[in-house]
Formats: C-alpha cells, sequence, structure tokens
C-alpha cells in the first residue's frame, strides 16, 4: 500500500517545488523589475538599445518583461506564455549588455535564465492559476 500512495506523494512534492521555483524566481526579478518601472523617466534615455529599437522601446519591453510578466508568472498565470519574454531578456543581458564583461557580470542574468528554462520545460505545476483554469476547463 505504501508503494502505491509513493508516486502521488512524490508528484505533490514536485508541484510543491516548482511552486517554490516559480515563486521565488518571479519575486526575485520583481526587486529588477519595480525600480526600472518606478524610475522609467530618469532611466529611459541612458538604458540599452536593444536592436536599435530605442532606449525608451527596449526600456519598456524590459519592464514588460520583469515586473508584468514576474506577476504572471509568480501566480501561474500563462506561464509559458510569460516565460518567452523572460527568457529573451536575460538571454540579451547576458550576451548582449554583458558581451565583453567577464562571466562574473553575465552570472546574475544567467542565474534567472536556468529556472525560466526550467519551468518552461515543466510548466508551472498544481499549485498554479494554469492548472486550476485548465482543469476545470477539461471538467466543465
Amino acid at each position: 500500500m505504501i508503494a502505491f500512495l509513493r508516486p502521488v506523494a512524490y508528484a505533490r512534492h514536485v508541484d510543491v517545488a516548482l511552486l517554490l521555483l516559480r515563486t521565488g524566481v518571479s519575486a526575485m526579478m520583481l526587486t529588477h523589475g519595480w525600480p526600472k518601472l518606478a524610475g522609467f523617466a530618469e532611466r529611459s534615455g541612458r538604458f540599452y538599445d536593444f536592436m536599435g529599437l530605442g532606449s525608451e522601446i527596449s526600456l519598456s519591453l524590459a519592464v514588460f518583461a520583469e515586473f508584468f510578466c514576474s506577476i504572471a508568472l509568480f501566480f501561474g498565470l500563462g506561464t509559458r506564455l510569460v516565460l518567452v519574454p523572460l527568457i529573451i531578456t536575460t538571454i540579451v543581458i547576458a550576451f548582449m549588455v554583458h558581451a565583453d564583461d567577464p562571466y562574473k557580470e553575465k552570472e546574475h542574468a544567467l542565474l534567472f535564465l536556468v529556472p525560466y528554462l526550467t519551468l518552461m520545460l515543466t510548466n508551472s505545476g498544481r499549485y498554479a492559476l494554469d492548472y486550476m483554469i485548465f482543469r476545470r476547463q477539461r471538467n466543465g
């Protein structure tokens, strides 16, 4: 009987781990997105110009990813969809903004990239709005 319950218990542990990963990484990214949003006017003229879009548009894209997508990720809403801008942002930071910098400067962005890629592969888990919404749609 215990062996029969083990897969269910394991699945719950995985879901709790995904919840911790998702909420933890999104809360940490919010600490980067909020200052950019709050100080948008001061930062917009001197922000990294991504692909010639202009510093204001580039800052807008970074704020969208780091703040708004992180909030959605925190709640597990549209997880795989909101991970796309977050992954792109961390890749741009690591390999374009800090392209000529030593690894130590790239490491911070790469440390965000790893959980984002993990969540892209696993999805948000049972303790997420995605699960609640799509489970109801399948059952209803």
